[in-house]
Protein backbone atom coordinates (compact mmCIF):
# COMPACT_ATOMS: atom_id res chain seq x y z
CA UNK A 1 0.00 0.00 0.00
CA UNK A 2 1.60 3.49 -0.75
CA UNK A 3 2.06 5.97 1.77
CA UNK A 4 -0.44 8.18 1.47
CA UNK A 5 -3.11 5.50 1.39
CA UNK A 6 -1.39 4.17 4.87
CA UNK A 7 -2.54 8.00 6.18
CA UNK A 8 -6.07 6.44 6.17
CA UNK A 9 -6.34 2.76 7.13
CA UNK A 10 -6.13 3.39 10.50
CA UNK A 11 -8.87 5.80 10.19
CA UNK A 12 -11.12 3.16 8.34
CA UNK A 13 -13.01 2.03 11.71
CA UNK A 14 -14.14 5.45 12.04
CA UNK A 15 -15.45 6.28 8.88
CA UNK A 16 -17.52 3.07 8.45
CA UNK A 17 -19.32 4.26 11.89
CA UNK A 18 -20.66 6.49 9.85
CA UNK A 19 -24.42 4.98 8.91
CA UNK A 20 -25.23 7.27 5.80
CA UNK A 21 -28.18 8.76 7.89
CA UNK A 22 -27.76 12.36 6.25
CA UNK A 23 -27.82 14.45 9.49
CA UNK A 24 -25.19 16.27 8.38
CA UNK A 25 -26.89 17.69 5.37
CA UNK A 26 -28.93 19.18 8.01
CA UNK A 27 -26.18 21.68 9.07
CA UNK A 28 -23.14 21.67 6.63
CA UNK A 29 -23.06 25.34 5.42
CA UNK A 30 -20.71 24.16 1.99
CA UNK A 31 -23.84 21.50 1.01
CA UNK A 32 -26.74 24.39 1.56
CA UNK A 33 -25.28 26.45 -1.03
CA UNK A 34 -23.94 23.35 -3.55
CA UNK A 35 -26.50 20.92 -3.00
CA UNK A 36 -23.73 18.31 -3.93
CA UNK A 37 -23.41 15.17 -2.23
CA UNK A 38 -19.25 15.45 -2.58
CA UNK A 39 -19.37 18.32 -0.73
CA UNK A 40 -20.74 17.47 2.35
CA UNK A 41 -19.16 15.20 5.26
CA UNK A 42 -21.27 11.80 4.49
CA UNK A 43 -19.74 12.07 0.54
CA UNK A 44 -16.32 12.74 1.51
CA UNK A 45 -16.37 9.89 3.66
CA UNK A 46 -17.60 7.46 1.32
CA UNK A 47 -14.62 8.99 -1.14
CA UNK A 48 -11.96 8.65 1.22
CA UNK A 49 -13.53 5.03 1.81
CA UNK A 50 -13.33 4.44 -1.86
CA UNK A 51 -9.51 5.24 -2.03
CA UNK A 52 -9.36 2.51 0.65
CA UNK A 53 -11.43 0.00 -1.53
CA UNK A 54 -9.23 0.73 -4.51
CA UNK A 55 -12.23 2.08 -6.26
CA UNK A 56 -10.50 5.95 -7.21
CA UNK A 57 -6.72 7.39 -6.67
CA UNK A 58 -6.04 10.33 -4.64
CA UNK A 59 -6.61 12.68 -7.60
CA UNK A 60 -6.95 16.32 -8.41
CA UNK A 61 -10.67 15.89 -8.04
CA UNK A 62 -10.16 14.34 -4.34
CA UNK A 63 -7.65 16.84 -3.17
CA UNK A 64 -10.32 19.82 -4.18
CA UNK A 65 -13.23 17.52 -2.52
CA UNK A 66 -11.26 17.68 0.69
CA UNK A 67 -10.54 21.23 0.59
CA UNK A 68 -13.75 22.29 0.15
CA UNK A 69 -14.58 22.47 3.67
CA UNK A 70 -15.04 24.67 6.64
CA UNK A 71 -13.62 22.88 9.53
CA UNK A 72 -16.83 23.82 11.47
CA UNK A 73 -17.03 20.80 12.78
CA UNK A 74 -20.92 21.19 12.73
CA UNK A 75 -21.10 17.54 10.88
CA UNK A 76 -19.53 16.21 13.89
CA UNK A 77 -21.24 18.08 16.50
CA UNK A 78 -24.58 16.75 15.07
CA UNK A 79 -23.75 12.90 14.10
CA UNK A 80 -25.60 10.77 15.77
CA UNK A 81 -22.77 8.01 16.10
CA UNK A 82 -20.08 10.19 17.35
CA UNK A 83 -18.39 10.26 14.40
CA UNK A 84 -15.89 13.00 14.08
CA UNK A 85 -16.05 13.51 10.32
CA UNK A 86 -13.83 17.29 10.62
CA UNK A 87 -10.78 15.15 11.33
CA UNK A 88 -11.45 12.39 9.14
CA UNK A 89 -11.28 14.87 6.86
CA UNK A 90 -8.28 16.55 7.96
CA UNK A 91 -6.72 13.16 7.59
CA UNK A 92 -7.93 12.96 3.90
CA UNK A 93 -5.70 16.73 3.08
CA UNK A 94 -2.84 14.95 4.57
CA UNK A 95 -3.50 11.78 2.21
CA UNK A 96 -3.92 14.16 -0.80
CA UNK A 97 -0.95 16.12 0.31
CA UNK A 98 1.21 13.44 0.32
CA UNK A 99 0.23 11.68 -3.00
CA UNK A 100 0.10 15.64 -4.59
CA UNK A 101 1.97 17.98 -2.61
CA UNK A 102 1.01 21.67 -1.65
CA UNK A 103 -0.42 23.99 -4.56
CA UNK A 104 2.21 26.24 -5.44
CA UNK A 105 0.36 29.27 -4.02
CA UNK A 106 0.15 27.64 -0.67
CA UNK A 107 3.51 26.09 -0.70
CA UNK A 108 4.85 29.56 -1.34
CA UNK A 109 3.00 30.99 1.63
CA UNK A 110 3.25 28.30 4.02
CA UNK A 111 7.32 29.00 3.42
CA UNK A 112 6.89 32.35 3.86
CA UNK A 113 5.28 31.59 6.98
CA UNK A 114 7.71 28.92 8.18
CA UNK A 115 10.31 31.69 8.62
CA UNK A 116 9.16 33.40 11.38
CA UNK A 117 12.13 36.47 10.74
CA UNK A 118 11.06 36.91 7.05
CA UNK A 119 7.02 36.24 7.53
CA UNK A 120 7.20 39.19 10.40
CA UNK A 121 9.70 41.47 7.83
CA UNK A 122 7.27 41.03 5.19
CA UNK A 123 3.97 42.03 6.98
CA UNK A 124 5.63 44.74 8.70
CA UNK A 125 6.47 46.00 5.16
CA UNK A 126 2.51 45.23 4.32
CA UNK A 127 1.56 47.41 7.29
CA UNK A 128 3.73 50.49 6.09
CA UNK A 129 3.05 50.67 2.23
CA UNK A 130 -0.57 48.62 2.18
CA UNK A 131 -2.07 52.21 1.84
CA UNK A 132 -0.61 52.23 -1.81
CA UNK A 133 -2.58 49.21 -2.90
CA UNK A 134 -5.49 49.51 0.03
CA UNK A 135 -8.25 51.81 -0.13
CA UNK A 136 -9.59 52.95 2.90
CA UNK A 137 -13.35 52.40 3.56
CA UNK A 138 -15.57 55.15 5.73
CA UNK A 139 -16.02 52.44 8.40
CA UNK A 140 -13.40 51.17 11.04
CA UNK A 141 -11.05 48.31 10.10
CA UNK A 142 -11.99 48.27 6.61
CA UNK A 143 -10.42 48.52 3.44
CA UNK A 144 -10.90 47.41 -0.51
CA UNK A 145 -8.25 46.62 -3.05
CA UNK A 146 -7.38 49.96 -5.55
CA UNK A 147 -5.91 47.87 -7.83
CA UNK A 148 -6.44 43.88 -9.38
CA UNK A 149 -4.16 41.31 -6.94
CA UNK A 150 -4.20 37.70 -7.96
CA UNK A 151 -6.35 35.44 -5.97
CA UNK A 152 -8.44 38.42 -4.17
CA UNK A 153 -11.72 39.45 -5.09
CA UNK A 154 -12.06 43.23 -6.36
CA UNK A 155 -14.92 43.89 -3.77
CA UNK A 156 -13.95 42.01 -1.19
CA UNK A 157 -13.86 44.23 1.83
CA UNK A 158 -10.38 43.45 4.13
CA UNK A 159 -9.02 45.08 7.28
CA UNK A 160 -5.55 46.44 7.10
CA UNK A 161 -2.48 45.27 8.43
CA UNK A 162 -1.21 47.44 11.05
CA UNK A 163 1.97 49.71 10.82
CA UNK A 164 3.21 48.64 13.64
CA UNK A 165 2.88 45.01 14.88
CA UNK A 166 1.29 44.82 18.41
CA UNK A 167 4.20 42.92 19.69
CA UNK A 168 6.20 46.12 18.71
CA UNK A 169 4.02 48.70 20.60
CA UNK A 170 4.61 47.22 23.87
CA UNK A 171 7.07 45.51 26.12
CA UNK A 172 7.88 42.20 26.49
CA UNK A 173 6.44 42.41 29.95
CA UNK A 174 3.85 45.21 30.69
CA UNK A 175 3.74 45.51 34.48
CA UNK A 176 1.58 46.37 37.10
CA UNK A 177 1.20 47.31 40.92
CA UNK A 178 1.08 44.51 42.50
CA UNK A 179 0.24 42.10 39.94
CA UNK A 180 -2.58 39.32 41.10
CA UNK A 181 -0.70 36.82 38.70
CA UNK A 182 1.42 36.87 35.63
CA UNK A 183 -0.19 35.85 32.35
CA UNK A 184 1.63 34.90 28.64
CA UNK A 185 -0.41 36.58 26.14
CA UNK A 186 -0.61 34.57 22.51
CA UNK A 187 -1.73 37.16 20.19
CA UNK A 188 -1.39 34.92 16.78
CA UNK A 189 -0.65 36.16 13.51
CA UNK A 190 -4.20 38.43 12.93
CA UNK A 191 -4.16 40.12 16.08
CA UNK A 192 -0.04 40.99 16.00
CA UNK A 193 -0.20 42.18 12.19
CA UNK A 194 -4.51 43.29 11.55
CA UNK A 195 -6.32 43.55 14.63
CA UNK A 196 -3.88 44.97 16.93
CA UNK A 197 -6.96 46.94 18.60
CA UNK A 198 -8.20 43.36 19.72
CA UNK A 199 -4.57 42.74 21.58
CA UNK A 200 -4.42 46.54 22.76
CA UNK A 201 -8.00 45.64 24.60
CA UNK A 202 -6.53 42.38 26.10
CA UNK A 203 -3.77 43.97 27.27
CA UNK A 204 -6.02 46.82 29.05
CA UNK A 205 -8.53 44.50 30.48
CA UNK A 206 -5.73 42.46 31.90
CA UNK A 207 -3.68 45.54 33.30
CA UNK A 208 -7.35 46.80 34.73
CA UNK A 209 -7.77 43.19 36.42
CA UNK A 210 -4.02 43.46 37.92
CA UNK A 211 -2.43 40.76 35.97
CA UNK A 212 1.33 41.46 35.03
CA UNK A 213 1.06 40.59 31.01
CA UNK A 214 4.16 38.75 28.96
CA UNK A 215 4.17 39.07 25.17
CA UNK A 216 6.78 36.65 24.16
CA UNK A 217 8.97 38.06 21.28
CA UNK A 218 9.83 34.84 19.80
CA UNK A 219 5.79 33.58 19.51
CA UNK A 220 4.82 32.51 16.02
CA UNK A 221 1.74 31.47 14.00
CA UNK A 222 0.24 29.08 16.26
CA UNK A 223 0.08 26.48 13.32
CA UNK A 224 -3.77 26.22 12.46
CA UNK A 225 -3.67 27.40 8.81
CA UNK A 226 -1.09 24.64 7.90
CA UNK A 227 -2.03 22.13 9.95
CA UNK A 228 -6.03 22.41 8.36
CA UNK A 229 -4.03 22.42 4.91
CA UNK A 230 -2.58 19.05 5.78
CA UNK A 231 0.84 19.73 6.49
CA UNK A 232 0.94 18.03 9.61
CA UNK A 233 5.33 18.62 10.00
CA UNK A 234 4.96 21.79 9.08
CA UNK A 235 2.52 22.54 11.93
CA UNK A 236 4.78 20.48 14.33
CA UNK A 237 7.14 22.46 13.56
CA UNK A 238 5.65 25.62 14.80
CA UNK A 239 3.70 23.56 17.73
CA UNK A 240 7.26 22.83 18.70
CA UNK A 241 8.57 26.03 18.51
CA UNK A 242 5.50 27.85 20.73
CA UNK A 243 5.64 25.07 23.32
CA UNK A 244 9.62 25.95 24.47
CA UNK A 245 8.44 29.76 24.06
CA UNK A 246 5.73 29.79 26.21
CA UNK A 247 7.62 26.82 28.76
CA UNK A 248 9.96 29.74 29.32
CA UNK A 249 7.69 32.37 30.52
CA UNK A 250 7.30 30.78 33.72
CA UNK A 251 3.87 32.47 33.43
CA UNK A 252 0.99 31.47 35.79
CA UNK A 253 -1.31 30.96 32.38
CA UNK A 254 -1.53 31.88 28.71
CA UNK A 255 -4.20 33.41 26.93
CA UNK A 256 -5.48 34.15 23.15
CA UNK A 257 -8.12 35.64 21.70
CA UNK A 258 -8.71 33.78 19.13
CA UNK A 259 -10.87 30.08 19.64
CA UNK A 260 -8.40 28.52 16.76
CA UNK A 261 -5.33 29.96 18.64
CA UNK A 262 -6.41 28.89 21.82
CA UNK A 263 -7.84 25.63 20.57
CA UNK A 264 -3.99 24.85 19.22
CA UNK A 265 -2.95 25.20 22.96
CA UNK A 266 -5.35 23.34 24.25
CA UNK A 267 -6.41 20.28 21.75
CA UNK A 268 -3.96 19.81 19.03
CA UNK A 269 -0.41 20.26 20.36
CA UNK A 270 -0.65 17.10 22.82
CA UNK A 271 -2.42 15.48 19.92
CA UNK A 272 0.15 16.44 17.42
CA UNK A 273 3.03 14.83 19.95
CA UNK A 274 1.05 11.91 21.25
CA UNK A 275 3.66 9.74 20.79
CA UNK A 276 6.52 11.92 21.44
CA UNK A 277 6.14 11.61 25.05
CA UNK A 278 8.73 14.81 26.10
CA UNK A 279 7.32 16.95 23.87
CA UNK A 280 3.69 15.42 25.03
CA UNK A 281 4.72 15.90 28.47
CA UNK A 282 4.92 19.41 28.17
CA UNK A 283 2.13 20.28 25.39
CA UNK A 284 -0.05 18.61 27.86
CA UNK A 285 1.45 20.99 30.95
CA UNK A 286 0.79 24.19 28.61
CA UNK A 287 -2.44 22.95 27.64
CA UNK A 288 -3.88 22.58 31.55
CA UNK A 289 -2.87 26.64 31.33
CA UNK A 290 -3.92 27.64 28.48
CA UNK A 291 -7.48 29.87 27.60
CA UNK A 292 -9.47 31.98 25.70
CA UNK A 293 -9.70 35.40 26.86
CA UNK A 294 -13.26 35.28 27.65
CA UNK A 295 -12.93 31.59 29.15
CA UNK A 296 -9.62 33.22 31.26
CA UNK A 297 -11.65 36.38 32.05
CA UNK A 298 -15.04 34.27 33.37
CA UNK A 299 -13.87 31.29 35.02
CA UNK A 300 -10.16 31.64 36.13
CA UNK A 301 -9.39 35.50 36.66
CA UNK A 302 -13.01 36.52 37.80
CA UNK A 303 -12.87 40.26 36.48
CA UNK A 304 -13.45 43.08 38.38
CA UNK A 305 -17.42 44.41 37.49
CA UNK A 306 -17.22 46.96 40.12
CA UNK A 307 -15.23 49.35 37.89
CA UNK A 308 -17.24 49.42 34.88
CA UNK A 309 -18.86 52.40 33.08
CA UNK A 310 -21.87 52.15 30.91
CA UNK A 311 -21.54 51.40 27.51
CA UNK A 312 -25.15 51.45 26.04
CA UNK A 313 -25.62 49.30 22.94
CA UNK A 314 -27.78 46.64 21.99
CA UNK A 315 -24.60 43.65 20.78
CA UNK A 316 -25.78 39.96 19.00
CA UNK A 317 -23.14 37.45 19.53
CA UNK A 318 -21.49 35.41 16.72
CA UNK A 319 -20.11 32.30 17.87
CA UNK A 320 -17.32 31.31 16.24
CA UNK A 321 -16.77 27.71 15.22
CA UNK A 322 -13.95 26.89 17.17
CA UNK A 323 -15.23 28.22 20.21
CA UNK A 324 -18.62 26.70 20.08
CA UNK A 325 -17.88 23.58 18.97
CA UNK A 326 -13.96 22.98 19.59
CA UNK A 327 -13.53 24.74 22.76
CA UNK A 328 -17.19 24.37 24.05
CA UNK A 329 -17.06 28.30 24.79
CA UNK A 330 -20.24 29.99 24.40
CA UNK A 331 -21.12 30.98 27.31
CA UNK A 332 -18.01 32.96 28.94
CA UNK A 333 -18.81 35.78 26.09
CA UNK A 334 -22.17 36.10 27.03
CA UNK A 335 -21.03 36.37 30.79
CA UNK A 336 -18.93 39.11 30.00
CA UNK A 337 -21.36 41.42 28.24
CA UNK A 338 -24.05 41.06 30.72
CA UNK A 339 -21.89 42.49 32.96
CA UNK A 340 -21.50 45.76 31.33
CA UNK A 341 -23.85 48.43 32.49
CA UNK A 342 -26.33 49.83 29.74
CA UNK A 343 -25.29 47.06 27.11
CA UNK A 344 -28.27 44.61 25.66
CA UNK A 345 -28.35 41.36 24.27
CA UNK A 346 -30.48 40.41 21.77
CA UNK A 347 -29.77 36.93 20.29
CA UNK A 348 -29.64 35.35 16.40
CA UNK A 349 -31.74 32.84 15.64
CA UNK A 350 -28.60 30.39 14.79
CA UNK A 351 -25.62 32.31 16.85
CA UNK A 352 -23.58 29.52 16.04
CA UNK A 353 -23.66 29.31 12.39
CA UNK A 354 -20.38 29.40 10.50
CA UNK A 355 -20.03 32.33 9.21
CA UNK A 356 -18.12 31.65 6.22
CA UNK A 357 -14.24 32.42 6.77
CA UNK A 358 -12.91 29.18 7.58
CA UNK A 359 -9.21 30.73 7.56
CA UNK A 360 -8.01 30.47 4.00
CA UNK A 361 -11.08 28.80 2.70
CA UNK A 362 -12.86 32.38 1.96
CA UNK A 363 -9.76 33.26 -0.12
CA UNK A 364 -9.93 30.09 -2.29
CA UNK A 365 -13.71 30.21 -2.66
CA UNK A 366 -14.96 34.10 -2.46
CA UNK A 367 -18.30 33.37 -4.06
CA UNK A 368 -19.64 30.22 -1.69
CA UNK A 369 -18.07 32.25 1.34
CA UNK A 370 -19.82 34.58 0.60
CA UNK A 371 -23.05 33.20 0.21
CA UNK A 372 -22.84 31.40 3.27
CA UNK A 373 -21.87 35.14 5.05
CA UNK A 374 -25.06 36.38 3.46
CA UNK A 375 -26.89 33.57 5.30
CA UNK A 376 -25.33 35.20 9.17
CA UNK A 377 -25.95 38.51 8.02
CA UNK A 378 -29.68 38.42 7.24
CA UNK A 379 -29.60 36.79 11.17
CA UNK A 380 -28.22 39.54 12.15
CA UNK A 381 -30.05 41.85 10.79
CA UNK A 382 -33.38 40.55 12.03
CA UNK A 383 -31.97 41.56 15.46
CA UNK A 384 -31.56 45.13 15.45
CA UNK A 385 -28.47 45.35 16.71
CA UNK A 386 -26.10 47.93 15.96
CA UNK A 387 -22.99 46.15 17.41
CA UNK A 388 -21.71 42.55 16.45
CA UNK A 389 -19.12 41.02 19.06
CA UNK A 390 -17.27 37.53 18.48
CA UNK A 391 -14.52 36.27 19.31
CA UNK A 392 -12.11 35.64 16.49
CA UNK A 393 -10.33 37.93 14.09
CA UNK A 394 -11.82 36.19 11.12
CA UNK A 395 -14.88 36.21 11.46
CA UNK A 396 -14.61 39.69 12.61
CA UNK A 397 -13.12 40.16 8.88
CA UNK A 398 -15.43 38.16 6.83
CA UNK A 399 -18.52 39.88 9.03
CA UNK A 400 -17.53 42.75 8.27
CA UNK A 401 -17.43 42.15 4.25
CA UNK A 402 -20.81 40.69 4.99
CA UNK A 403 -21.88 44.30 6.56
CA UNK A 404 -20.32 46.07 3.64
CA UNK A 405 -21.91 44.31 1.19
CA UNK A 406 -25.49 44.18 2.51
CA UNK A 407 -25.43 47.56 2.94
CA UNK A 408 -25.35 47.63 6.52
CA UNK A 409 -23.73 49.93 9.14
CA UNK A 410 -23.18 48.14 12.18
CA UNK A 411 -19.58 47.22 13.64
CA UNK A 412 -18.03 44.11 14.62
CA UNK A 413 -15.69 43.87 17.72
CA UNK A 414 -14.18 41.85 19.97
CA UNK A 415 -15.74 40.58 22.68
CA UNK A 416 -12.87 42.13 24.83
CA UNK A 417 -12.64 45.10 23.09
CA UNK A 418 -16.43 45.80 24.79
CA UNK A 419 -14.96 45.40 28.00
CA UNK A 420 -12.26 47.64 27.76
CA UNK A 421 -14.41 50.15 26.35
CA UNK A 422 -16.93 49.82 29.59
CA UNK A 423 -13.21 49.81 31.77
CA UNK A 424 -12.49 53.30 30.14
CA UNK A 425 -16.06 54.48 30.81
CA UNK A 426 -15.81 53.47 34.02
CA UNK A 427 -12.14 55.30 34.57
CA UNK A 428 -13.60 58.66 32.72
CA UNK A 429 -16.44 58.46 34.98
CA UNK A 430 -14.46 58.48 38.11
CA UNK A 431 -12.22 61.38 36.60
CA UNK A 432 -15.13 63.44 35.96
CA UNK A 433 -16.41 63.23 39.77
CA UNK A 434 -12.82 64.56 41.22
CA UNK A 435 -13.58 67.82 42.01
CA UNK A 436 -11.52 70.37 40.41
CA UNK A 437 -8.97 72.71 43.06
Amino acid sequence: MTEDKELLTDIQDAIANCMKCGNCMEVCPVYKELNLESQVARGKLALIEAVLTGKVDISDGFDKRMAMCLSCKACADKCPCGVKADELILRGRQAALKARGLHPIKKNIFKLLSNRKLFDFTLRMAGLFGPLQMKKLPRRMAVIARFPVPGLDRKRVLAPFAATPLLGQFPTTVKVSNPKMKVAFFAGCTINYVYTDIGQSVINVLKANDVEVILPALQHCCGTPVYMAGDVEMAKAFAKHNIETFAQTGANYIVAACGSCAEAFKLEYPEMFHDDPALYEQAKNLAAKAYEISEFLTDVLHFRTDSLGTVNSTVTVHDPCHMARGLKVTRQPREILKAIPGLKIVEMKEPARCCGAGGSFSLANYEISRKINDRKIADIRTTNADTIATSCGSCRMHITDGLVQNSMKQECFHVVQLLDKAYQAGTNKKTRGIPKH
